[in-house]
């Protein structure tokens, strides 16, 4: 039989084995169920790949995302490893396949959402399966005090009905003391064994910066670390602007945020990867699969959200073990722009009850009536159409989406593509015989650059908005220059595809969970709040902040983030003037007024100088409250 190491050597890269995470493979296989608090770039997804290539029997996985499962199940195809995901995209045979193949064919993982896991179908097919292992990823979204809750992770304990004799594995990057209790509980699982690796990250040095000017700031930090970078946003639209702003100055560099195509992901992450634009631009979309052991510098041009998701993002910095650097850029007008987007884009039970209310209407379902079929969304046109915020609404849907009431697959991003098929030269003859095409054709040149060299994504939407006209008309004109070879046209009629998981009922089912809407909404609050408190509090070890928050009871500074080293330099700048204190004392008796005189050192450094002095009795005061040095 295989042992663990040559698991690994014949499948993964030696260098990503951790010591923590041999005593948790051994865990696992001698059937123990098992709670793994890993920081971001711990390995997690090792500690149960590995025992379940050496024991016999399919392994569980459930995960939250559906892009994340995508990316587990590549990566394990990549190694020659049978892998299956369940997804919305399989139809009924499919799925009947996919359990067959692992059921007779050798497949070792099935990896599936927990809503997935709530068909009845799928629960009996897990029935009939050989299930060695079941591992809960992200598991802090099982508990209410988890910084991204959802309520379909309560019903995961009916896998202990379904498979009894499995191992039970549970993993997180992020938990407190409280969510850890939360996990075992609903899971299940009280007396499980809990590996948790400290959140200490000797290497990475916290530093928070304040300043007016953000963007310079940047600049000055990317060229002195001179290496692989992570910049962090909080909008999709600034991702574009700071990678443009750097490329402006000479910095090589890509953008990502969940808006791009598959295709656009895959070439921004892939030229990060390779260093070809060693700096990311991205929202925190940016995050799974990450795994560039060389990335120096992560930083943050606004307030994170939570610790939680600051601490995952900053120590994708520096996992080779070297000298990194994690920078939060802040001052008052980021602090209160975090605190005002919160109060303006909060999603209330009352604001909740209006969209559930505004989609029922959007597409004429009556009270009591539960459609079948998946509806064409688009978040631009239901927020035009009923005067919404776009963020507040889509956080609203979110709500809805995680409370099991609608279902929206964002994965479905077919998007309209336009190419134009003649010269430059050549439009400016066709815009002459064709007056109405002027301004859609001109629009279209602004907004899109290389539409003469390739495919184009482009939005009739936006088109429809800047024209001041509809939707339908845009489309009309485009099929008429696609008829006479103008362009090629493809259109693609949403983004995304949007269904009803329960009846119709307006009130009922929003005051059903009006609770957990607003238990949620403070809890984000409060994780905001401490995220700014962190950013705000200069007293005490950026280090210790973060370890206390997380449970760790820290004494020893890091002195080597922004706080420590200040102290520091106070330290060092107090050791000087006491000595040019000492100096000026040697033949004459000063008051702290005539010393100031005689010093280029401002009156709290000079009076701070002169209290170590006289702690560590090197003068004393006369009685003419004048200083004098001991003998």
């Amino acid at each position: 039989m295989s042992t663990p190491l040559e698991i690994l050597k014949t499948h993964w890269d030696y260098h990503q084995f951790k010591d923590a995470q041999e005593e948790i493979i051994q865990s696992v296989l001698n059937g123990t169920d098992t709670v793994v608090l890993l920081p971001t770039g711990g390995g997690k997804s090792l500690c149960y790949q590995v025992p379940t290539l050496l024991l016999d029997g399919v392994c569980i996985v459930i995960s939250p995302l559906i892009a994340l499962i995508q990316d587990q199940v590549s990566s394990l195809k990549e190694k020659n490893i049978k892998a299956i995901a369940l997804t919305s995209l399989l139809s009924q045979e499919e799925i009947i396949t996919a359990f067959d193949n692992l059921q007779f064919g050798y497949f070792k993982f099935l990896y599936l959402s927990p809503e997935k896991l709530q068909s009845n179908f799928i629960q009996e097919k897990i029935k009939q399966l050989n299930v060695s292992l079941i591992a809960i990823d992200e598991a802090h979204c099982i508990s209410e005090w988890g910084h991204d809750f959802r309520p379909s992770y309560l019903q995961l304990k009916i896998l202990k009905e379904l498979q009894p004799e499995a191992t039970f594995m549970a993993l997180t990057a992020t938990a407190t003391q409280k969510v850890l209790e939360d996990i075992q509980q609903n899971l299940a699982i009280e007396k499980a064994v809990i590996f948790k690796k400290s959140f200490q990250r000797t290497n990475l040095n916290y530093h928070v910066i304040t300043t007016e000017n953000i963007y310079g700031k940047l600049l000055q930090i990317v060229r002195k670390v001179n290496a692989s970078a992570i910049i962090y946003t909080n909008s999709r639209k600034q991702t574009k602007e700071v990678c443009n702003f750097l490329q402006k100055n000479n910095f090589r560099s890509s953008f990502y945020h969940g808006g791009l195509t598959t295709i656009e992901k895959n070439k921004s992450f892939t030229n990060w990867m390779s260093d070809t634009t060693p700096i990311m631009v991205a929202t925190n979309a940016f995050g799974m699969g990450i795994d560039k052991p060389d990335v120096r510098a992560v930083i943050h041009i606004n307030t994170p959200n939570s610790l939680e998701n600051f601490i995952q993002e900053a120590g994708r910095a520096g996992r080779d073990g070297k000298t990194s650097y994690s920078f939060i850029l802040t001052n008052k007008s980021n602090l209160f722009d975090a605190s005002t987007k919160y109060t303006s884009n909060i999603a209330s039970t009352k604001f909740v009850k209006l969209i559930y209310h505004n989609l029922n209407q959007y597409y004429n379902i009556t009270l009591g009536e539960l459609p079948e079929q998946l509806f064409d969304f688009s978040l631009q046109e239901f927020c035009f159409t009923y005067k919404l915020k776009l963020i507040q609404a889509f956080n609203a849907i979110k709500i809805l989406v995680r409370e099991n009431i609608v279902y929206l697959d964002e994965n479905y991003r077919k998007k309209s593509t336009l190419k134009f098929l003649i010269s430059s030269h050549q439009i400016f003859d066709y815009l002459n015989n064709q007056p109405s095409k002027n301004e859609l054709i001109k629009l279209i040149l602004r907004s899109y650059g290389g539409i003469f060299d390739h495919y184009t994504i482009i939005n009739e939407y936006r088109l429809s908005k800047k024209l001041n006209c509809s939707k339908k008309e845009i489309i009309n004109h485009l099929n008429d220059l696609h008829i006479n070879g103008i362009v090629n046209y493809t259109y693609e009629n949403t983004t995304s595809k949007l269904s009803f998981l329960v009846p119709r009922d307006d009130n009922y089912t929003i005051n059903s969970i009006s609770k957990n809407i607003e238990q949620q909404n403070n809890l984000k609050y409060q994780k905001l709040t401490a995220a700014i408190s962190y950013i705000q509090n200069t007293k005490t070890c950026r280090n210790t902040q973060l370890l206390n928050y997380f449970n760790e009871t820290s004494t020893k500074t890091c002195g080597t983030c922004d706080i420590c080293k200040s102290a520091i330099q106070l330290k060092n700048s107090s050791k000087t003037i006491a000595s040019h204190i000492i100096d000026l004392l040697k033949d004459q008796q000063l008051s702290s007024q005539e010393i100031a005189t005689f010093l280029n050192y401002s009156e709290s450094e000079i009076l701070n100088s002169l209290q170590l002095l006289l702690e560590k009795n090197k003068i004393t005061i006369t009685s003419q409250n004048k200083f004098k040095r001991n003998l």
